[in-house]
């Protein structure tokens, strides 16, 4: 059997390919609202992959904190940080086309500007375009808990890509996690704990409570209501 010699030349011969990804696809439609928004504000903050780290100084026009999000979902919350937070820049990376237009819906809406966005997959856009030690924050908010056992190696927070997020840490940087699965949490606390260069924030050595900074959503504070939990844990770039 003829070996070929990479995934493209595969991919061109018609094999199909299963790649890793960080995420699985699931594409709505547009709204009016979020195809304007994407035709509009895309030229002016949204970010294409390409094989080489970014000019962050060049991209934002200054050289201010970063802070990267990874799946920022439909980007109320993301926009509401930037927003309070204007001497830092935000970069937000997401799949979902929907939830990319209504971020840059939300960010016209409010005169956001210290914010950029990317529509493509997390562990390429780190791989490929943001250097190492360039990010003081790391934050990954609610992602997908693939609660079942055997979906668990499908969960984004895993040993290796800790790792990965590390590297593109600055010294003394945050890496900030939030989930409102109890499993997930749990898990997440042990894969940290045994994260080579990291330090626990909690005083506890467990969770933190949530900062002022993240942004209470609407279905948080449902969940709140219905007494049901939320777990933030932050743990710092030490080596």
């Amino acid at each position: 059997m003829s070996k070929h010699a990479s995934i493209e030349d595969a991919e061109a011969s018609g094999k199909y390919i299963r790649r890793i990804r960080s995420f699985v696809k699931r594409e709505g439609r547009l709204t009016k609202g979020q195809a304007g928004a994407l035709e509009r504000q895309w030229p002016k903050l949204g970010l294409e992959h390409q094989a080489e780290a970014i000019d962050l100084k060049a991209v934002f026009g200054r050289s201010a904190p970063v802070v990267l999000e990874i799946g920022f979902g439909m980007g109320k919350s993301l926009v509401e940080m930037a927003k309070a937070a204007p001497d830092q820049d935000f970069i937000g990376i997401e799949v979902h086309r929907p939830g990319v237009g209504a971020c840059l819906l939300e960010a016209e809406e409010q005169q956001v500007e210290n914010l950029r966005v990317y529509e493509h997959d997390a562990v390429e856009v780190l791989a490929d375009c943001i250097a190492d030690e360039s990010l003081s924050t790391i934050q990954i908010f609610f992602p997908d808990p693939w609660h079942k056992k055997r979906h668990h190696k499908r969960r984004i927070i895993q040993p290796e890509f800790v790792q990965q997020l590390r590297k593109k840490l600055k010294p003394g940087g945050i890496l900030h996690l939030a989930t409102d699965w109890e499993n997930y949490a749990e898990y997440m606390l042990e894969v940290m704990q045994a994260a080579e260069g990291f330090r626990n924030l909690a005083t506890d050595n467990a969770y933190v409570p949530r900062p002022d900074h993240r942004p209470l959503t609407k279905f948080e504070a449902r969940g709140q209501r219905l007494g049901h939990g939320v777990w933030d844990l932050q743990f710092e770039r030490i080596a």
